[in-house]
């Protein structure tokens, strides 16, 4: 099992849909969070993509030097630019980050932000031109020298001269649930991502895609995108997933909703069906929560918890195929701490190699009268 964090490029705070408890998300902290969960364990950081994200390479280039272990899944936008460009961006950011680069496919899910970005295509187009972009990209970080016409593109001796530390290729990961999006991640991608539904659903897509992949001689492996509120107790993680949405109100609510009603994103509109824009019955399965999605764009639901039954729920995906949970909890820093202080010791983690260097004084706590290291202590019941 490998957990990823996240890297909030647009926003972060104690509440959802309102300035109150908000912080600056500047390099500093951007860094802060990359640091903590470097040394915390976490496998890498998804660094999201869109018109109210800082860009993601380059947030990505300026985490690099400051971590040592910690992968960096960062966005590949197929029509947002060339693919022997972006070829060679890949190349250049595995190198300098030691081989740390993961590419997250994304073809886009809201047609007003790509017209502001210049691609006017509709989404089975869209798709049509990703799965020629990553033929084009994943020839040329191969090694080939391309010459390619499709529909879409067209490359005449496309190549790269330096090329990355991970061979053929930084791994691809993707998400997307439309019969197109499954199509493109059977033929090209090396990790599919799901949002959090059901498990039921989840099986689903699992079942579908390792059908589709295997009619190609290709196996892929399945990671989820989640949110997490894990506390010491259950009643406490139910407060603490409450409060986050204290401040939210139908207006906002419905603000969001009807932005996310112009989407053309299939996964979206799933996200969105699990609540229905209402605040009433936001438990749509054991544990899992779709509060988030409220307001919040993509990923929409969280795991709400103790950290035995977040350890549990988790399994019950893992047991469906699932080896990668991407998480974040709001605020960002201090989530990540919690969730591995709490979470990790429950789970069946990949041990990451270790980096030499020296060492802190041993996590046992501060010091009792300056004299006595404290003892575990089993919590109250």
């Amino acid at each position: 099992m490998k957990v990823f964090w996240f890297i909030p490029t647009h926003g972060d705070g104690r509440y959802l849909g309102t300035s109150q408890g908000a912080r600056a998300v500047d390099l500093h902290y951007m860094q802060q969070i990359a640091v903590a969960a470097d040394r915390l364990g976490y496998e890498g950081v998804l660094i999201p993509t869109g018109s109210s994200c800082e860009d993601p390479w380059v947030v990505a280039s300026s985490l690099v030097p400051v971590t040592q272990r910690l992968k960096f899944l960062v966005a590949l936008r197929p029509g947002l630019t060339s693919p022997t460009l972006a070829a060679r961006m890949a190349a250049t950011l595995d190198r300098i980050s030691n081989g740390r680069l993961l590419l997250n496919v994304v073809a886009g899910g809201d047609p007003v932000e790509l017209a502001g970005d210049g691609l006017f295509l509709d989404h089975s187009t869209r798709y049509e031109l990703t799965s020629e972009f990553l033929h084009i990209w994943r020839r040329e970080l191969s090694g080939e020298t391309v010459d390619y016409e499709g529909k879409h593109l067209r490359v005449e001796g496309g190549h790269i001269l330096y090329p990355g530390i991970q061979q053929p290729y930084p791994p691809l990961w993707f998400g997307g649930s439309s019969e197109a999006a499954l199509q493109v991640a059977a033929d090209h991608v090396d990790v599919y991502l799901t949002w959090g539904e059901p498990p039921a659903e989840v099986a689903k897509k699992i079942a579908e895609m390792r059908r589709l992949a295997e009619a190609r001689g290709r196996t892929i492996r399945f990671g989820i995108r989640l949110h997490v509120i894990v506390r010491e107790t259950e009643d406490e993680a139910w407060a603490a997933a409450n409060d986050l949405i204290k401040h939210l109100d139908e207006e906002t609510i419905a603000a969001a909703q009807n932005i996310f009603a112009r989407f053309d994103s299939v996964g979206q509109k799933r996200m969105s069906t699990l609540h229905g824009g209402s605040k009433e019955q936001l438990e749509i399965s054991p544990n899992l929560w779709a509060g988030i999605g409220l307001v919040r764009g993509g990923a929409g639901t969280a795991l709400v918890g103790s950290p035995d039954i977040v350890a549990e729920r988790m399994q019950e995906y893992a047991d469906l195929g699932i080896e990668t949970f991407i998480f974040s909890g709001y605020p960002h820093l201090e989530e990540a701490y919690r969730v591995a202080e709490l979470l990790f010791p429950l789970l069946p983690l990949q041990k990451r190699s270790e980096v030499a260097g020296p060492s802190s004084i041993s996590p046992f706590g501060e010091i009792i009268a300056n004299n006595m290291r404290p003892t575990p202590k089993a919590a109250a019941h």
